[in-house]
This record gives structure tokens, sequence and C-alpha cells, in this order.
């Protein structure tokens, strides 16, 4: 499982025009499943999310996670995330099957629901175009 962790200010995802997630200060996130992920890959990096201290405390050090200053989390699903370009046409083998993905996105987000306040999401495998104010810019990349 890969995460692109991106602080922000606010995020949104709209399909077909519509917004149907949004959140205020927090992590919008890029996430790709692999082949070999399984349900406990999904929770420990979850539980990691939630620990990640990338947000500052009131020195100015990045000590605070996102349960410490009450922000959101919009969940994005990305099996690009996965892409082989050792060629100029990527490939998308490592990328998991979808129906094993969708199910581990629904288990993280099920995960990140009972630590967070809100969690948002977009659609599963739809066109969407997602909005966001990076705050910093401060991104960083979760493996599990």
């Amino acid at each position: 499982m890969k995460l692109v962790v991106q602080r922000v200010t606010e995020g949104s995802v709209s399909v077909d025009g519509r917004v149907i997630g949004e959140i205020g200060q927090g992590y919008v996130v890029l996430l790709g499943v692999g082949r070999e992920d399984t349900e406990e890959t999904a929770h420990k990096l979850a539980d990691k999310l939630v620990k990640l201290r990338i947000f500052a405390d009131e020195n100015g050090k990045t000590n605070l996670s996102v349960k410490d200053v009450d922000g959101e989390i919009l969940v994005i699903s990305q099996f690009t995330l996965y892409a082989d370009c050792r060629s100029n046409r990527p490939g998308f083998t490592n990328a998991g099957a979808p129906d094993v993905a969708n199910h581990l996105y629904e288990v993280f987000m099920e995960r990140l629901r009972g630590q967070v306040r809100r969690v948002e999401h977009g659609e599963f495998g739809a066109d969407m175009q997602v909005r966001l104010c990076n705050d910093g810019p401060f991104t960083v990349i979760l493996e599990g």
C-alpha cells in the first residue's frame, strides 16, 4: 500500500462536477493498493497516518498529529501510484485487483473513522477531480 499524504488547509473531490467529499485542515491522502496488500497493511498504515506528526506546535516545530489538531482526512483511491514507468507507457500489473483494492480502501477508511473526527472520500474507480491547498507545502509518502 502506498500513501501520498499532503498536509492541507482544505481539500475536496468532485465527480461529474459535483463535490462528493470535502475537508478543512488535515490531510488529502492518495491511496494505492498493491497486489500483496492485506487488511493488516491497511490497519498499520491508517494507524501510522493518524500518529504522523507533521503539524506545527506552538513553537513552530512539526510535532502535532492530525488528531492533535482536530484535523480531517480526505482519502482518494489512486491505483496509478503502482505504475511501472520503465517504458514510455505505464504498466499497472503491480496494482491490486479492483475488488480487493476497493475492499482494502474501505478497511483503511473504517480504521481512520475510529480515530479522527471526520473522514471523507472519493469514489472508487471514478474519474475524479481533486482540489486542495497544500499547507507548507508539506507532502510525505508512506508505504507498507
